[in-house]
């Protein structure tokens, strides 16, 4: 079922739980004051909040979408849980963590898509295929797929690696409208057949409506520390453009991943 408007839940975090020491940004398992396991992305890591921006866009694009994606939380850290914290390196993330950080619901006991192994339609494939090419997502490869499986369906996880034009300083606009050439190596592509029908259907929900009420769920404190040179407001209008434009220029990806699919079979 595809989402309305989008909303996030707010939570506290009471507990640090456990590191999942597999992240470069030094996630962890956390426990919030709803009683509930999150994985906790956190602001003072690795690229810092723009990898939370990344993560929150698309996100909740993909819920929007009607993929399963777990639910996003903003967690708020207080730093004075660094003072329990043995690990010195622990101890300065937490410290420089304070405020709102973002938390993804914990999948207690799903694991690992393997491709070998997992089953998935065209259908499903060619989605998810052309949400990472909106979202220019170069992380769901056959080393690193980034899904898990859950009560026997397919949850998409950790997409901080999307959107990477906030990285690189380069010209938004121009980027806007490039092949996601990285596409090649999508661990889904060979069975995603149907990428037509996909951007048919996904083109008419993603309107500039929809993209403009998930870029607002971005807290202005997050912009203001991506982007000290740019207003709240001016940087919340970049991503809305770049996510509105790219969509209406989708023909220019769908090409590059069929292309690159027929290369494959």
């Amino acid at each position: 079922m595809i989402s309305s408007q989008p909303q996030l839940r707010a939570v506290q975090v009471v507990r640090y739980v456990t590191p999942l020491r597999e992240g470069g940004s030094l996630p962890a398992i956390i426990e919030a004051d709803d009683e509930f396991l999150y994985v906790l992305k956190f602001r003072g890591a690795g690229q810092g909040v723009k990898v939370l921006i990344a993560e929150l866009l698309a996100g909740e694009i993909a819920r929007t979408l009607g993929l399963r994606i777990p639910e996003i939380v903003f967690a708020t850290l207080d730093p004075v849980m660094s003072r329990t914290e043995p690990d010195e390196e622990i101890q300065d993330l937490l410290k420089a963590s304070g405020g709102v950080n973002l938390g993804l619901h914990y999948l207690s006991g799903a694991i690992t898509f393997d491709a070998v192994v997992n089953t998935i339609d065209a259908t499903l494939a060619s989605q998810i295929v052309w949400l990472d090419c909106l979202i220019t997502n170069v992380d769901r490869t056959a080393r690193n797929t980034n899904m898990l499986m859950w009560h026997k369906e397919l949850w998409l996880i950790d997409h901080g690696a999307s959107l990477y034009f906030h990285h690189s300083g380069q010209n938004w606009q121009e980027q806007s409208q490039r092949p996601f050439t990285q596409v090649k190596d999508h661990v889904l592509l060979p069975q995603a057949s149907e990428l037509e029908q996909a951007d048919a259907i996904f083109r008419t929900i993603l309107t500039p409506q929809r993209i403009q009420s998930i870029v607002s769920l971005i807290p202005d404190e997050w912009l203001e520390e991506a982007f000290p040179t740019e207003s709240a407001l001016e940087s919340r209008k970049m991503y809305s453009q770049f996510l509105t434009t790219r969509i209406a220029s989708s023909e220019i990806f769908v090409n590059e991943a069929n292309y690159a699919r027929k290369a494959l079979i």
